[in-house]
Order: structure tokens, then C-alpha cells, then sequence
């Protein structure tokens, strides 16, 4: 099933989630519909509170951001759950991102080139690895959905007064996205 992806402005997208266990209340049927969500909006990552909870949990598939002939050799695609980054490393380097929570805007965000994470699957098992380049950076970007923290925070003074009009815009939901969303009413 798709879900509305919440929009800029509704308090879950800024508050850090909490951990879940592997009792958590048809969990399966959860990471079915995010990926189904993710895909249907053309997303390479969607996060928990993105469709309204606040739990550690996301997906990331950046083989979408390869060729479709390279598709099979590059790229990851992982269910991420209760994630820990445990170091950032390598030169920070500057690469365009979005969101689906923010759609429509776009900026350049400078993250560190390595990231090592230690996440959960969704059969519970741990794992431990280190993800450079492309695949590092679509992690940091959903990692920091879970812990309350946007990428809008990560631009330039300039570029933040730039896009305001668009993220009041946003919060007010006068824009029509072609996925569906949810606006805060608060």
C-alpha cells in the first residue's frame, strides 16, 4: 500500500525516533509498503518518520542512481533498522540532494565520503559496514531523518534564504507533488 509521505513543517520529521524490537506490530507489512511508497514517489531512501513514525527504521536502494546496465555491480539497497553511525571518515564532498519530504527543492550538502554503520535487518540480525561514496551518503541522509535533522539544515546561508518562500510553501501545502502527501494541519 502507498503511503502519504509527510511533508516539511510536521513536528515527527524533527524529532529524534526511538528504537523498535522484532515484536514491533506487523513489521513485515511496514517495510513492504515504505518500499512500495519509496519506488512510487522515485525515491532512493525513505525513513520512518517521513510517513509518520517515529521509529529507527529506513531503506536505502541507490542502485537507482546507476545506469540500469550497471545497476547489478553498483548500488545497495538495505532495510536499516535501529542504525547507529559509529564514524564518519574521508574528505567531505559536496553532491545535490533532495527529499521527498521537501519536494521540489534542492541544494548542495557537503558529507563525509566513508561512513561506517552498525543497523539491524529486518529479521533482527546485526550487521557492521563501511559504505563510501554514493551509498555512504544516501545512508547519512536517511539517518538523519531518524534522528530529527533535515538537509535543509545543511545549506549555505544564501541558498536557505533562497528556498524559504518554497519551504513555507511546503508547510502550507500549496504545492501539488506528484506522489501523495500528508500536511501538517497544526
Amino acid at each position: 500500500m502507498i503511503l502519504p509521505i509527510y511533508a516539511y513543517g510536521n513536528p515527527v520529521l524533527k524529532r529524534k525516533a526511538e528504537p523498535i524490537t522484532a515484536d514491533y506490530p506487523e513489521l513485515q507489512k511496514l517495510i513492504d509498503d515504505m518500499w512500495e511508497t519509496m519506488y512510487n514517489a522515485s525515491g532512493v531512501g525513505l525513513a520512518a518518520p517521513q510517513i509518520g513514525l517515529g521509529i529507527r527504521l529506513f531503506l536505502v536502494d541507490s542502485t537507482m542512481l546507476h545506469p540500469e546496465e550497471e545497476r547489478e555491480n553498483n548500488g545497495i539497497k538495505h532495510v536499516m533498522i535501529n542504525a547507529e553511525i559509529l564514524d564518519e571518515g574521508g574528505d567531505d564532498w559536496g553532491f545535490e540532494e533532495g527529499c521527498l519530504s521537501i519536494p521540489e527543492i534542492r541544494g548542495e550538502v557537503f558529507r563525509a565520503e566513508q561512513v561506517k554503520i552498525k543497523w539491524q535487518d529486518e529479521n533482527f540480525e546485526t550487521h557492521e559496514a563501511i559504505f563510501e561514496g554514493v551509498d555512504a551518503r544516501v545512508i547519512q541522509h536517511e539517518y538523519d531523518h531518524i534522528e530529527g535533522n533535515l538537509f535543509t539544515e545543511y545549506l549555505g546561508p544564501i541558498k536557505k534564504r533562497l528556498v524559504q518562500r518554497k519551504l513555507d510553501k511546503i508547510r502550507k501545502g500549496q504545492i501539488n507533488p506528484e506522489y501523495r502527501m500528508k500536511f501538517y494541519q497544526g
